[in-house]
């Protein structure tokens, strides 16, 4: 097929991943976020090679690895000593692998993947809140907040956990997992500068603090979970006190301490860690799917939630491309990606368990299961089968 008309709902990573790999495949794309202008959005991410494959292939690799940093390892340490547990090599992941492991701001990425949307004549459309969807035989509808509407060949809900699209799919609203988050931005200086050269992360019984450099080594990113019951609200721009988290590590080691303290006030936001469970189908009358997020929202303890939303990219890219209908290219793409995201999920999940164990000296001693260790960095979007 070539040549359809698909919307796609929602311009975060995976919506505009999707956008300009279906527009490089020949189809006119209209991408349609509600926030009306275009913002600094959140703090780090980490892409492991799985998602650098996706962005290799759609012609933003190098900029996002030239934008990025490289680690070269990543310390575990013991969130009361201090102590080493644990040191992943990173040095040989492009070779091994054949594409590179990076930290990005997200702002960053957002502004590199809106390049190349735009540069691929994918059709920007700001401030369009979708408030309704109804299928034909021949077409799908949308209709905005602002009254405006449209008519496509296919819609696709990139719109993220609180996704308006797949309340068609189901109206249960997502779950929480029983995490808090807290992010938070440090400047370089000198007390936190072989911090800021060593990312890694401290873990302990049901709390970690994950740290690691942005924008050529200037800022620190950090993020801090902890177990929390009684508040289960979603979002990346809710405001916190940094007294909360010295509340919440004021037992914690030195490095931890010293982290604390070079946090720049007002620059600390938490949020409820929420999930879905998973569909059915992602097939709605063979006119809408989901991709990322809206599809398969998970917790962030593989670091593996942007991945599996560019990999579903591709894929929905690809299916589109060597099916005869859209049913049949809706189908085959959940029936590549169904299984993985699922498994990507559970064992996110149970992740969290490993890394926030009470047994903390004992991470890694046996068994080690993470997203390199289960085989998540070698799939390959653009040559797995779909």
């Amino acid at each position: 097929m070539k040549g359809l008309r698909i919307g796609v709902v929602g311009a975060g990573i995976a919506g505009l991943t999707t956008a300009i790999a279906l527009a490089k495949h020949g189809h006119e794309v209209i991408l349609f976020e509600s926030t009306p202008v275009w913002g600094d959005v959140g703090a780090g991410i980490t892409l492991a090679p799985n998602a650098m494959r996706g962005l290799d292939h759609i012609g933003v690799g190098h900029r996002v690895t030239s934008q990025g940093i490289e680690p070269l390892s990543q310390d575990i340490s013991h969130w009361q000593s201090g102590d080493l547990i644990l040191s992943v090599d990173r040095r040989g992941t492009s070779i091994k692998y054949g594409a590179n492991y990076v930290y990005i701001h997200r702002a960053d990425l957002h502004e590199i993947l809106r390049d190349e949307a735009k540069a691929s004549k994918v059709i920007l459309k700001l401030d369009h809140h979708l408030v309704n969807i109804s299928c034909s035989d021949t077409e799908v509808s949308v209709d905005f907040k602002s009254g405006q509407s449209d008519h496509l060949d296919l819609l696709i809900g990139a719109d993220g956990l609180k996704s308006e699209v797949r309340k068609l799919f189901a109206p249960a609203a997502p779950h929480f997992t029983g995490h808090i988050a807290y992010r938070a931005l440090a400047p370089v200086t000198p007390e936190i500068q072989a911090l800021l050269d060593q990312p890694g992360m401290h873990i302990g019984p049901g709390k970690m603090v994950v740290r690691y450099p942005l924008r050529h080594g200037s800022l620190l990113n950090l993020v801090f979970f902890a177990r929390q019951t009684g508040w289960a609200e979603d979002g990346w721009a809710i405001e916190a006190d940094i007294k909360e988290l010295k509340v919440l590590f004021d037992d914690w080691c030195d490095d931890v301490q010293c982290l604390l303290r070079a946090i720049v006030p007002g620059t600390v936001y938490k949020w409820a860690i929420n999930a879905h469970k998973p569909l059915a189908t992602w097939n709605y009358k063979n006119r809408v799917t989901l991709i990322g997020d809206a599809a398969h929202a998970m917790t962030p303890f593989l670091g593996q939630g942007a991945a599996t939303g560019i990999e579903d990219a591709i894929m929905l890219a690809r299916a589109i491309d060597d099916s005869k209908t859209l049913k049949e290219a809706i189908d085959r793409y959940q029936e590549a990606r169904f299984e993985r995201t699922s498994f990507v999920q559970a064992e996110s999940n149970a992740n969290a368990d490993r890394l926030q164990g009470e047994e903390t000296e004992l991470y890694g001693f046996d068994n080690l299961r993470n997203e390199e260790t289960l085989g998540l960095f070698a799939y390959d979007c653009v040559s797995e089968p779909v």
